[in-house]
């Protein structure tokens, strides 16, 4: 859709005086103190969230020209080809509908390719709900005619992040007869530290794959089906295994059911499928009607980003700031801080949310991007990350935007922990903004007692600059709705950036490479090793592995 590099347009050439100009010399202690209103100017409501931006280096003229920048780069035009089915993912010739996932069905009806979208997926949401109201009444059981108690999702990649992050985040909706289980890593530690802990009578296994061949579910599948088979029968398969994938044939060759496959399609990314069957998982543990609790805040997130005037829409500003970190202050990293220990997993599935999607170079007409795109995704829950790398975000020589997210009210009743979690989020996020200047660290000193010596020593170790971005996500409650609201915001600030960079946020070509490698090497594992295919350090790691599997 563009022609123009994005270095070479009028709104990013003018960010950079901009920048270059202005922004640089700002320090937000005293835009703050400039302006009483800050926070009203700088914050957004939307779909249960509230967004505070304004601890960011940026004024109102920042905004103006990141918006410029944002209808140049025609995000409302894409925004739309995406929601309409077009097919944005050109690369492999699809259209990016999750968003179709979690459309009410009195909806506008949507065709793609002859397919009906809007009446599939609620067929699809239909089987979902009588299958998890079978198995959460009891009425599904296992081969012994026992309750099924524990529940394994097989899968990788969004078939595991999604689900696992999802279901720890609720388990205050959980089922109380239920335990999930998530399997990914084709580390066999993995498989059998779960198979450890589950009974084979009230076990069900959930195996996610689209094409019913992923390598790494595939064998974390039929491993976990030779487990089951050393305590019952084949014919006891159709009732402990039920699969997530449009393959028919294979599935039936497992020994499931064809019945109990619950299918998606191909215009569902994988780090965007946890609102479709691959969040089977989820309805089994918080019940179908929490489930479409879900998916509804999604939704509403969803007619947000739609319908909402750029300069009051939180994903665009959520993106832009972003952008202007990452572009013009050389921000290399993004370090999300959830205040709430059932977020946990979060940070982990943005990572593969924002780094799969725009951790690419190229651009969509297949010139080099010319810019830094997606920065490096990490973090982990406060207060944790406070005790371990926030002093570097503190005083380090990175300068790293973060993302806090605090939720107002807590879901458990013990008495004092609430307080005091929001308390701390707060307090790091003024402490980035203002720091702590030489005069005020004197002072502090001196009414310790300490002489000149001694203060003028420790001066500079405790002074801190401050000026470090952040924002601020409040929800009111972690509930099924925030939460799809939440995941929303996050997907449609990726998709926003990836279009501002002019690149294809919904392919993953870059993964592919080491797949194809890791087949011929693991063939050579079993068999003679040919020097000519490898360098010389792969040579060799192959035949230590060897000479340790004959030991």
């Amino acid at each position: 859709m563009h022609t123009t590099a994005l270095t070479d347009t009028a709104a990013f050439k003018a960010l950079q005086q901009h920048h270059a100009g202005q922004a640089v010399h700002w320090h937000m202690r005293e835009l703050f103190a400039q302006q009483p209103d800050r926070f009203e100017r700088m914050s957004v409501r939307a779909a249960g969230l509230l967004l505070d931006y304004s601890k960011n280096r940026i004024e109102s003229e920042t905004l103006s020209l990141l918006l410029n920048l944002a209808r140049e780069r025609q995000v409302e035009a894409l925004r739309d080809a995406m929601f309409s089915g077009e097919k944005i993912n050109f690369t492999e010739h699809r259209a990016v509908l999750h968003t179709a996932l979690r459309s009410p069905a009195g909806d506008t009806p949507l065709q793609v390719d002859g397919q009906q979208v809007s009446a599939d997926v609620h067929a699809v949401l239909g089987h979902i709900r009588d299958f998890t109201e079978r198995v959460r009444s009891g009425q599904w059981r296992g081969h012994t005619g026992r309750e099924i108690t524990d529940i394994v999702n097989i899968g990788i990649g969004g078939s595991y992040l999604g689900p696992q992050m999802v279901c720890t985040a609720l388990r205050q909706f959980s089922h109380a007869r239920l335990k999930a289980h998530f399997v990914s890593n084709v580390d066999g530690h993995d498989l059998d530290e779960v198979l450890s802990r589950v009974d084979p009578e009230t076990t069900l296994f959930i195996v996610a794959s689209k094409t019913f061949t992923t390598q790494e579910t595939m064998l974390n599948a039929q491993s976990a089906r030779r487990w089951f088979l050393r305590h019952g029968n084949e014919s006891d398969l159709a009732r402990h295994f039920v699969a997530v994938s449009t393959n028919a044939r294979e599935v039936s060759a497992f020994g499931i059911d064809p019945d109990n496959m619950f299918p998606f399609w191909d215009w569902v990314g994988g780090r965007y499928s946890v609102w479709s069957a691959i969040g089977l998982s989820i309805a089994l543990m918080i019940g179908f009607e929490h489930f479409s609790q879900f998916l509804a805040g999604a939704h509403a997130m969803d007619r947000h980003f739609r319908e909402t005037p750029l300069e009051a829409n939180m994903p665009v500003i959520q993106a832009l700031i972003g952008i202007w970190n990452r572009n013009f202050f050389n921000s290399e990293s993004l370090s999300i801080a959830p205040y709430h220990h059932g977020l946990r997993y979060f940070q982990a599935y943005l990572q593969q949310l924002e780094m799969e999607s725009n951790g690419k170079r190229i651009t969509r007409d297949g010139t080099a991007v010319g810019v830094a795109t997606c920065p490096f995704i990490w973090g982990d829950v406060g207060t944790n990350g406070q005790h371990a790398f926030f002093q570097l975000l503190h005083q380090g020589t990175d300068i790293t935007p973060i993302d806090f997210i605090a939720v107002l009210k807590p879901s458990h009743g013990i008495d004092g922990h609430h307080q005091v979690l929001l308390a701390n989020c707060f307090a790091q996020s003024e402490a980035f903004m203002r720091g702590k200047d030489a005069d005020e660290v004197r002072a502090d000193l001196r009414k310790q007692g300490l002489d000149d010596a001694e203060l003028n020593a420790l001066l500079p170790h405790k002074t801190f600059d401050g000026n470090r971005p952040s924002n601020t996500i409040l929800l009111p409650e972690l509930t099924p709705a925030t939460l799809g609201s939440l995941i929303a915001l996050y997907e449609h600030k990726t998709f926003v950036q990836g279009a501002i960079w002019g690149i294809n946020s919904f392919d993953q070509w870059g993964v592919e490479l080491g797949k194809v490698l890791a087949k011929t090497i693991h063939g050579e594992l079993h068999a003679e090793a040919n020097p000519a295919l490898h360098d010389a350090s792969t040579n060799a790691l192959i035949t230590l592995a060897k000479q340790a599997q004959q030991q």
